[in-house]
Protein backbone atom coordinates (compact mmCIF):
# COMPACT_ATOMS: atom_id res chain seq x y z
CA UNK A 1 0.00 0.00 0.00
CA UNK A 2 2.94 2.41 0.72
CA UNK A 3 4.28 1.32 -2.24
CA UNK A 4 0.96 2.28 -4.05
CA UNK A 5 0.64 5.73 -2.39
CA UNK A 6 4.59 6.30 -3.21
CA UNK A 7 3.83 5.95 -6.97
CA UNK A 8 0.90 7.99 -7.14
CA UNK A 9 2.43 10.86 -5.54
CA UNK A 10 5.53 10.71 -7.93
CA UNK A 11 2.67 10.68 -10.56
CA UNK A 12 1.10 13.72 -9.47
CA UNK A 13 4.26 15.34 -9.47
CA UNK A 14 5.15 14.03 -13.04
CA UNK A 15 1.78 15.71 -14.08
CA UNK A 16 1.76 18.92 -12.91
CA UNK A 17 5.34 19.69 -14.58
CA UNK A 18 3.86 18.25 -17.91
CA UNK A 19 0.86 20.77 -17.52
CA UNK A 20 3.66 23.80 -15.85
CA UNK A 21 6.24 23.81 -18.66
CA UNK A 22 4.30 24.98 -21.20
CA UNK A 23 3.24 28.25 -19.11
CA UNK A 24 6.85 28.87 -18.36
CA UNK A 25 8.10 28.51 -21.96
CA UNK A 26 4.91 30.80 -23.19
CA UNK A 27 6.21 33.44 -20.74
CA UNK A 28 7.53 36.44 -22.97
CA UNK A 29 11.38 37.46 -22.38
CA UNK A 30 12.23 40.75 -20.80
CA UNK A 31 14.81 41.39 -23.36
CA UNK A 32 11.95 41.47 -26.43
CA UNK A 33 10.31 44.81 -25.03
CA UNK A 34 11.18 47.74 -26.83
CA UNK A 35 10.87 49.24 -23.23
CA UNK A 36 13.65 47.12 -21.63
CA UNK A 37 15.75 47.48 -24.62
CA UNK A 38 15.59 51.49 -24.32
CA UNK A 39 15.89 51.34 -20.49
CA UNK A 40 19.38 49.31 -21.10
CA UNK A 41 20.72 51.67 -23.91
CA UNK A 42 20.06 54.42 -20.97
CA UNK A 43 21.91 52.92 -18.20
CA UNK A 44 24.61 52.56 -20.89
CA UNK A 45 24.88 55.85 -21.96
CA UNK A 46 24.39 57.26 -18.45
CA UNK A 47 27.38 54.93 -17.34
CA UNK A 48 29.68 56.32 -20.51
CA UNK A 49 28.90 59.93 -19.64
CA UNK A 50 29.72 59.08 -15.80
CA UNK A 51 32.50 57.52 -16.93
CA UNK A 52 34.13 59.77 -19.42
CA UNK A 53 33.02 62.71 -17.36
CA UNK A 54 31.10 64.15 -19.97
CA UNK A 55 28.99 66.60 -17.99
CA UNK A 56 28.65 70.45 -17.34
CA UNK A 57 28.85 72.05 -13.99
CA UNK A 58 24.75 71.49 -12.78
CA UNK A 59 25.55 68.08 -13.15
CA UNK A 60 27.17 65.70 -10.91
CA UNK A 61 28.34 62.40 -10.94
CA UNK A 62 26.26 61.38 -7.87
CA UNK A 63 23.10 62.87 -10.20
CA UNK A 64 24.13 60.65 -12.85
CA UNK A 65 24.46 57.34 -10.47
CA UNK A 66 21.03 58.54 -8.70
CA UNK A 67 19.39 57.90 -12.63
CA UNK A 68 20.96 55.17 -13.28
CA UNK A 69 20.04 53.27 -9.88
CA UNK A 70 16.43 54.49 -11.11
CA UNK A 71 16.94 53.05 -14.04
CA UNK A 72 18.08 49.94 -13.38
CA UNK A 73 14.98 49.58 -10.60
CA UNK A 74 12.82 49.98 -13.76
CA UNK A 75 14.72 47.44 -15.75
CA UNK A 76 14.17 44.72 -13.15
CA UNK A 77 10.15 45.74 -12.81
CA UNK A 78 10.43 44.68 -16.45
CA UNK A 79 11.91 41.88 -15.80
CA UNK A 80 9.69 40.66 -13.41
CA UNK A 81 7.23 40.79 -15.92
CA UNK A 82 5.09 44.61 -15.32
CA UNK A 83 3.81 45.11 -18.74
CA UNK A 84 1.97 48.44 -18.19
CA UNK A 85 2.37 52.10 -16.68
CA UNK A 86 0.76 54.70 -14.88
CA UNK A 87 0.42 57.62 -14.89
CA UNK A 88 -0.67 60.62 -12.66
CA UNK A 89 -1.52 64.53 -13.33
CA UNK A 90 -0.45 67.08 -10.07
CA UNK A 91 -0.54 69.79 -13.33
CA UNK A 92 -3.61 71.56 -11.79
CA UNK A 93 -4.96 71.49 -15.45
CA UNK A 94 -6.47 68.26 -17.44
CA UNK A 95 -3.97 66.55 -19.45
CA UNK A 96 -3.84 64.23 -22.27
CA UNK A 97 -2.36 60.97 -21.80
CA UNK A 98 -1.42 57.81 -23.95
CA UNK A 99 -3.00 54.58 -23.50
CA UNK A 100 -4.35 51.20 -25.26
CA UNK A 101 -8.23 49.50 -24.40
CA UNK A 102 -7.17 46.15 -23.02
CA UNK A 103 -10.92 45.05 -24.54
CA UNK A 104 -9.69 45.57 -27.57
CA UNK A 105 -6.96 43.66 -29.30
CA UNK A 106 -4.07 45.33 -31.09
CA UNK A 107 -4.87 45.74 -34.85
CA UNK A 108 -1.45 45.82 -36.68
CA UNK A 109 -3.17 47.57 -39.48
CA UNK A 110 -4.74 50.36 -37.40
CA UNK A 111 -3.52 53.89 -38.17
CA UNK A 112 -2.42 54.97 -34.45
CA UNK A 113 -0.60 52.32 -31.85
CA UNK A 114 -3.01 53.59 -28.99
CA UNK A 115 -5.45 56.31 -28.48
CA UNK A 116 -5.67 60.03 -26.41
CA UNK A 117 -7.40 59.85 -23.37
CA UNK A 118 -8.04 63.28 -21.12
CA UNK A 119 -6.94 62.79 -17.00
CA UNK A 120 -8.29 65.35 -14.90
CA UNK A 121 -6.44 67.23 -12.31
CA UNK A 122 -5.06 65.06 -8.86
CA UNK A 123 -6.07 61.82 -11.05
CA UNK A 124 -4.04 58.40 -11.59
CA UNK A 125 -4.74 56.40 -13.97
CA UNK A 126 -6.07 52.85 -13.16
CA UNK A 127 -3.97 49.58 -11.85
CA UNK A 128 -3.43 47.54 -15.06
CA UNK A 129 -4.70 50.23 -17.96
CA UNK A 130 -1.24 50.79 -19.80
CA UNK A 131 -0.45 54.39 -19.85
CA UNK A 132 1.96 54.64 -22.26
CA UNK A 133 2.94 58.52 -21.77
CA UNK A 134 1.12 62.18 -21.90
CA UNK A 135 0.38 64.73 -24.81
CA UNK A 136 2.53 68.02 -24.33
CA UNK A 137 0.43 70.97 -26.14
CA UNK A 138 2.18 73.59 -28.67
CA UNK A 139 2.17 76.28 -25.63
CA UNK A 140 3.94 74.14 -23.15
CA UNK A 141 7.88 73.25 -22.48
CA UNK A 142 8.66 70.35 -20.56
CA UNK A 143 12.20 69.94 -18.72
CA UNK A 144 13.98 67.19 -19.03
CA UNK A 145 17.79 65.93 -19.60
CA UNK A 146 19.66 63.93 -22.14
CA UNK A 147 21.33 60.89 -22.30
CA UNK A 148 24.07 62.37 -20.68
CA UNK A 149 22.07 63.70 -17.73
CA UNK A 150 22.59 67.27 -18.86
CA UNK A 151 18.63 69.60 -18.33
CA UNK A 152 16.75 70.86 -21.20
CA UNK A 153 13.67 72.17 -22.03
CA UNK A 154 11.91 70.67 -24.78
CA UNK A 155 9.13 72.53 -26.44
CA UNK A 156 5.16 71.19 -27.63
CA UNK A 157 3.95 69.80 -28.97
CA UNK A 158 5.32 66.21 -28.51
CA UNK A 159 4.50 63.54 -27.27
CA UNK A 160 6.49 61.99 -24.29
CA UNK A 161 6.99 58.02 -23.85
CA UNK A 162 7.73 56.05 -21.12
CA UNK A 163 8.67 52.50 -20.07
CA UNK A 164 6.22 49.68 -19.36
CA UNK A 165 6.39 49.57 -14.86
CA UNK A 166 6.97 52.81 -14.41
CA UNK A 167 4.40 55.38 -12.38
CA UNK A 168 4.90 58.43 -14.02
CA UNK A 169 3.81 61.91 -12.25
CA UNK A 170 3.10 64.86 -13.72
CA UNK A 171 3.77 68.41 -12.66
CA UNK A 172 4.21 71.84 -13.57
CA UNK A 173 6.67 74.20 -12.29
CA UNK A 174 5.06 77.06 -10.31
CA UNK A 175 7.55 79.13 -11.19
CA UNK A 176 8.52 78.26 -14.73
CA UNK A 177 4.94 76.60 -15.53
CA UNK A 178 7.64 73.97 -17.44
CA UNK A 179 6.16 70.06 -16.83
CA UNK A 180 8.38 68.27 -14.70
CA UNK A 181 8.63 64.20 -14.67
CA UNK A 182 9.41 61.92 -11.74
CA UNK A 183 10.83 59.42 -14.21
CA UNK A 184 14.55 59.72 -15.68
CA UNK A 185 13.70 58.09 -19.01
CA UNK A 186 10.92 59.58 -20.07
CA UNK A 187 11.64 60.04 -24.48
CA UNK A 188 10.48 63.26 -25.89
CA UNK A 189 9.05 62.12 -29.44
CA UNK A 190 7.52 64.10 -32.50
CA UNK A 191 4.61 62.89 -34.83
CA UNK A 192 7.11 61.82 -37.18
CA UNK A 193 9.09 59.82 -34.80
CA UNK A 194 6.68 57.61 -33.75
CA UNK A 195 3.08 56.06 -34.84
CA UNK A 196 0.90 57.99 -32.21
CA UNK A 197 -1.69 60.73 -33.03
CA UNK A 198 0.40 63.97 -32.04
CA UNK A 199 -2.35 66.79 -33.01
CA UNK A 200 -0.95 70.48 -32.76
CA UNK A 201 -3.28 71.94 -30.38
CA UNK A 202 -2.69 74.43 -27.20
CA UNK A 203 -3.56 73.63 -23.36
CA UNK A 204 -6.99 75.78 -23.66
CA UNK A 205 -7.94 73.10 -25.68
CA UNK A 206 -7.25 70.16 -24.01
CA UNK A 207 -8.93 72.12 -20.94
CA UNK A 208 -12.36 71.68 -22.76
CA UNK A 209 -12.33 68.39 -23.45
CA UNK A 210 -14.23 65.62 -20.90
CA UNK A 211 -12.12 63.53 -18.69
CA UNK A 212 -12.46 59.93 -19.95
CA UNK A 213 -9.84 58.22 -18.79
CA UNK A 214 -10.17 54.90 -16.87
CA UNK A 215 -8.83 56.01 -13.28
CA UNK A 216 -8.26 54.54 -9.65
CA UNK A 217 -11.57 56.51 -8.85
CA UNK A 218 -13.87 54.73 -10.91
CA UNK A 219 -11.79 51.60 -10.96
Amino acid sequence: MNLFKSLLVVLMILLNFAFAQPSFADRPKASKNPDYVEVTKAIKALSKAKEAKTLNDSVTPEDIQQKIDELTFQKYALETGINWGQCSNQTGKTIAVYGKDPSQEQDDDALYDNGLYFLADGQSTRNEWDCDGFYLPNDATIASSSSDGQAKESPGPVAVKIADGSHLVIKSNPDTAAIELNVPNAKVVKAKEIKWFIPNVSQAFIDTRVPNVPTSENS
